[in-house]
């Protein structure tokens, strides 16, 4: 790991945030207000694609919301030269990111399969997202917010709309919860105009198409796995490496499992509502590998995961595939709606780095000269892992991440002494069932909560 290069200035980063920055602050007044200064608003979203194929249709756009007058199509092409900017800030950091992990990307995508959803509906979201574009986040109010309600309802029986229609109700519970609008003192503003500039993108048919699939066979070597937990939902991400069966090259890869969950049932006890919909995830906490057979992958690296494509194989040491199969394993190309940095994350080996905790309490590794801060926040209740084991490792599976203009890094798992012995340590040890004190108190409390919800509801239904 060459930590270095990632300290190392990107070219024209700052100047395209500077862009994207002006246009989100006018979100917050709204574009149907003139923007009186040349280097406000959609002005420098326009200078900042100039010379590229959205040039004519984004100055046109810029010009016309400068002076009240945008319509819907120019709100799109507004997002579409926003979504396109920071797609440029994405490639360039991962690009650096590879570069100083050693690995190569594979080939470019096709573009998305799929019919075409309804347009009519399409429309809908395309008003609603406008009227909140013409009225800024100051602008906010209930009967605005709730017109999402009815075009939300209407497309969620159609599966090609539901990534749209989860993306619309999410936000306007977001908006709802933040209403009225003038009486805020601070707004999120790159996570509302990311929201927005998204669901317009959405609205354009044939955007949140099928992605083009084939099919893996070969080994699945388990890294580590990334859990994400709301109050309502909960998600985990296996990242591994794939060793296909015709002796190609070995390629990174993701399978993930998302469940809706009660607020009761938190830490350990979410493996409970994840365990039944993958096998991987067992595997995964008990350091086995999969042998796969026909199992669905997307061209970007995802693995549309079924278990009956699936069967378990030999142990496989996460820390072994991280030292031997990881460097020589191609990265995923992303599918173009996905380049975003947030969406940066990078699986990395490190080993032969100093820890060091702040006053603050923030943890910092230093590599080979560079500073890395940890991001111990994003290690999960849900397992083993603590920010202490962190800081006393010497050896790291981590995914490299990008947040508020620095690099950073989120464990997965650590090797530390325990005892006079290496003990490795991972976050995800619990997703096949634990003897760990600590996860099955957990664990017990998450099958009390379902079973009291299970039983309330059965009385429900009753009446």
């Amino acid at each position: 790991m060459r930590a270095g290069l990632l300290a190392e200035p990107v070219e024209g980063l700052d100047e395209a945030l500077a862009a994207v920055d002006a246009f989100d602050r006018a979100l917050v007044a709204g574009l149907l207000r003139p923007q009186p200064a040349e280097d406000t608003g959609p002005t420098p979203l326009a200078d900042a694609v100039a010379g590229t194929p959205l040039a004519a249709r984004v100055a046109e756009a810029a010009a016309k919301a400068a002076a009240g007058a945008a319509d819907e199509d120019h709100f799109v092409a507004l997002a579409a030269a926003r979504t396109a900017l920071l797609g440029s800030v994405h490639d360039a950091l991962l690009n650096r990111v590879e570069e100083a992990a050693g690995r190569s990307r594979g080939a470019q995508p096709a573009p998305p399969a799929g019919g075409q959803p309804a347009a009519n509906l399409l429309t809908a979201a395309r008003a609603w997202l406008s009227d909140l574009a013409r009225g800024g986040w100051q602008g906010l109010d209930h009967e605005v917010v709730s017109g999402a309600a009815e075009v939300v309802s209407a497309m969620l029986p159609d599966p090609s709309l539901r990534r749209l229609a989860t993306l619309l109700d999410g936000f306007a519970a977001e908006l709802a919860a933040s209403c009225p609008g003038a009486s805020m003192e601070r707004f999120p503003v790159r996570r509302w105009a990311d929201l927005w500039s998204r669901g317009m993108l959405l609205t354009v048919p044939g955007a949140a198409g099928t992605p083009v699939t084939g099919t893996a066979d070969g080994r699945l070597l388990p890294l580590g796995i990334d859990v994400q937990e709301h109050a309502t939902a909960a998600q985990a991400q296996v990242h591994a490496v794939f060793e296909p069966a015709d002796g190609s090259a070995p390629r990174l890869v993701r399978a993930s499992v998302s469940v809706p969950k009660p607020d009761t049932v938190v830490g350990a006890g979410i493996w409970q509502l994840l365990r039944p919909h993958m096998s991987l995830l067992a595997a995964a906490g008990e350091g086995r590998s999969m042998d796969l057979t026909g199992m669905p992958v997307t061209a970007e690296g995802d693995l549309i995961w079924s278990d009956e494509h699936a069967r378990p194989g030999t142990p496989a040491e996460a820390f072994t595939t991280a030292r031997v199969a990881l460097p020589t394993a191609a990265a995923p190309v992303t599918a173009p709606l996905d380049r975003h940095p947030t969406r940066i994350a990078v699986p990395v080996f490190l080993e032969g780095y100093t820890a060091r905790t702040d006053d603050d309490g923030v943890l910092t590794f230093t590599v080979a000269g560079f500073d890395l801060v940890v991001d111990t926040d994003r290690i999960p209740a849900a397992g083993p892992l603590t920010p202490e084991a962190v800081a006393r490792s010497g050896a790291c599976i981590a995914l490299i991440r990008w947040d508020a203009g620095t690099f950073g890094v989120q464990p997965l798992a650590v090797e530390t002494t325990v005892r006079k012995k290496v003990t490795s340590v991972h976050a995800g040890a619990w997703a096949g069932g634990t003897a760990d004190k600590a996860g099955v108190r957990a664990e017990k409390a998450a099958t009390d909560a379902a079973k009291v919800l299970s039983e309330r509801a059965g009385r429900l239904l009753r009446k």
